[in-house]
């Protein structure tokens, strides 16, 4: 999993050929702690084909603020530079399975 900040989420994310799940995390965030494992398995599941980046909300303001990201965990799953799927709070890892089939669908 790649660590982006405000400054490097244009090429991390937006300007990527793949598809990018980005994880809207924080350090004292613990649902974002249970879920990563099943984001990581997510990324070595679809290895080559999808991204997978996380970004500090404490560190980086301006990413979250532009994408409406107000509760932890946020997950959105990024194609062609654009948010096609969110997923809110800690959910089962069917659902962020479901989100990423959605966008190496499209």
């Amino acid at each position: 999993m790649v660590d982006a900040t405000d400054a490097t989420f244009q090429a991390e994310v937006l300007d990527s050929e793949l598809p990018v799940l980005v994880e809207f995390t924080a350090p004292w965030c613990r649902p974002c702690e249970a879920i990563e494992p099943f984001l990581v398995d997510l990324g070595r599941e679809h290895e080559g084909r999808l991204r997978l980046v996380r970004l500090d909300i404490d560190a980086n303001l301006r990413v979250p603020s532009r994408y409406g990201v107000l509760s932890l965990p946020t997950v959105i799953v990024f194609a062609a530079g654009e948010p096609v799927e969110t997923v809110h709070g800690a959910q089962p890892r069917r659902r962020y399975a479901e989100a990423v089939e959605r966008a190496l669908a499209a």
